[in-house]
């Protein structure tokens, strides 16, 4: 007579790894936002002072914004229903990639679903297996995942470091392919600014690419929030700047 065999769970080793990372403790929680994100807020029901967020500004509850949010749902509804390249490009997209580029003072301007997903989408776009990018050492993660997707050959200098940026630039210069040479306008974890200005001054010397990924910096410096761009009045210099709507701006 047959018996049943007990199927062994192919997933347990996850299990395991998860007691690891108890055992040495660094097993990471989420800490849940109990109410808005404010100045002082309630993290798991205790009352402390805020010092995590991107919420620069403090937009994301500013009661302009937050009807905003309400009379577009109402008028368009909660998602747009597809994905934009067969039926889900909304007229308000259009006119949101519209504005920005006018604000931007940039040709044109494209939406992605998140920063992430905007500097790593960009980067294997513009780059491919034959190319280089060049890529100062604090850079955002999503940038080093666009190069690794588009196949592109990476050189990272060291933090802020022209002379550095220099010597991978000459490196490669002799070889065929595009180079793109990137920096963060204001850098995630120090807080410190690009320097677009001798950057730029680089890109012009090889022929290279020049992007900045603005995120931290959009809504913060430069008129009106503009930017590191328009902070250092390199317009027309920078060809590729990707910003986002989640930090200064406020909204996903």
């Amino acid at each position: 007579m047959a018996t049943a065999t007990t199927r062994m769970n192919p997933l347990s080793y996850l299990t395991d790894q998860l007691n690891e990372l108890k055992t040495k403790g660094t097993h990471f929680r989420l800490r849940v936002l109990d109410d808005e994100q404010a100045p002082v807020c309630t993290f798991d029901g205790k009352k402390v002072i805020n010092l995590a967020s991107n919420n620069y500004l403090g937009l994301t509850t500013h009661p302009k914004l937050r009807e905003a949010a309400l009379e577009a749902t109402r008028k368009y509804g909660v998602g747009s229903g597809a994905v934009r390249t067969i039926a889900g490009t909304m007229k308000i997209h259009m006119e949101l990639e519209e504005k920005i580029a006018r604000f931007k003072n940039v040709e044109a301007c494209v939406v992605f679903q998140s920063g992430f997903a905007a500097n790593a989408g960009t980067v294997s776009a513009v780059l491919g297996k034959d190319d280089f990018i060049i890529s100062d050492q604090l850079n955002h993660a999503s940038i080093i995942d666009g190069a690794r997707l588009s196949r592109a050959k990476i050189l990272v200098f060291n933090h802020k470091d022209m002379g550095h940026a220099e010597q991978q630039l000459a490196s490669v210069k002799d070889q065929a392919g595009k180079k793109l040479l990137i920096t963060d306008g204001v850098f995630s974890m120090d807080g410190d600014i690009g320097p677009l200005p001798a950057l730029c001054d680089l890109a012009e010397k090889y022929g290279a690419i020049m992007m900045v990924d603005d995120a931290h910096a959009s809504g913060v410096l430069g008129r009106n929030g503009r930017g590191t761009i328009d902070h250092f009045n390199v317009h027309g210099r920078v060809d590729i700047q990707v910003g986002t709507l989640s930090k200064a701006i406020g909204a996903l």
